[in-house]
């Protein structure tokens, strides 16, 4: 996948996964990948900044596998940033998909 619809979605990726459930940075690692190729160290930016935003409050969690983990839990302004996310999203993809659509159909 191109890098730079990478960077665009991301983000909304992040905030829907914790939206499902509290996640650990490691484990949400693994969620996103399911979705697109991304590195450990791609998400740790996303989320000490969606933290310090206070889109995320942290917990810490004992561990039986080492130091506590540290969970994310999405806040309401979170979810609200998250909805806002998503319909720029819909309207972005409807748009685009429209645009294509149409062009194609002349050949």
């Amino acid at each position: 996948m191109n890098i730079q619809f990478k960077k665009g979605v991301l983000e909304l990726i992040v905030l829907v996964s914790v939206n499902k459930k509290d996640m650990y940075g490691y484990e949400l690692v693994m969620e996103v990948s399911k979705i697109v190729d991304i590195n450990e160290g791609t998400i740790y930016p996303i989320l000490k900044r969606l933290t310090n935003e206070k889109f995320f409050d942290t917990y810490l969690v004992e561990s039986n596998e080492g130091p506590p983990r540290k969970y994310y839990r999405i806040t309401s302004l979170g979810r609200e940033k998250m909805k806002e996310l998503l319909d720029n999203w819909k309207k972005f993809s409807k748009s685009v998909n429209n645009f294509i659509e149409g062009s194609m159909k002349g050949e």
